[in-house]
């Protein structure tokens, strides 16, 4: 004859057996994480594997101080003051310097002008003439189709973008970008 447990005996038994559980668990788990396994060893890459890989430059924290300070002078020497933003390959900021009394609205449109003209490859004034055969580019978020952003490259292809805004004209923001560029030179 069997005997039937009753509610309390039951909980109190499945309690019993998932605490049991989680410990074995816990102590694999525990044991595992105190003996750690040595990392293999990178294998050289295979020729096939270099086939599918691609390598791209990059500036230097160094480099694009050099071009966002050349960029800075040669807008103090022109009275103006401008902010200037440097974006790496993909697209992403290196650095930004806002000079002695520039407009709060420059830091955006610096770091967008430095975006856009790395993604074309192309200066930003070349761009904004682009916007006449096709008007929905100026819609490509993180862009501003406006002069001031020149592309760096290497071997032709973009490895940077410098973009400047504060100054009264797009022309004189890019002149201001081009300066850090070929500081790059």
């Amino acid at each position: 004859m069997q005997k039937t447990l009753s509610r309390r005996a039951r909980i109190a038994t499945g309690g019993a057996v998932l605490a049991a559980v989680a410990v074995g668990t816990f102590g694999a788990v525990s044991a595992n994480a105190a003996a750690p396994q040595a990392a293999p060893a990178a294998a050289p890459m295979a020729a096939a594997d270099r086939d599918h890989t691609t390598t791209s430059r990059h500036l230097t924290i160094d480099a694009a101080t050099e071009a966002a300070q050349a960029a800075l002078e040669a807008a103090k020497k022109e009275g103006q003051r401008i902010t200037v933003a440097v974006v790496d390959r993909n697209g992403n900021t290196i650095l930004t310097m806002r000079g002695d009394g520039a407009g709060p609205q420059s830091y955006e449109s610096a770091v967008k002008k430095a975006y856009t003209a790395v993604s074309w490859n192309a200066p930003t004034t070349e761009l904004e003439g682009r916007l006449e055969n096709a008007p929905n580019l100026k819609d490509i978020p993180g862009t501003l189709f406006l002069g001031g952003g020149v592309p760096v490259t290497a071997d032709k292809a973009p490895i940077a973008g410098i973009g400047v805004a504060g100054a009264p004209s797009g022309a004189l923001d890019e002149k201001f970008a081009q300066a850090g560029a070929e500081a790059l030179s």
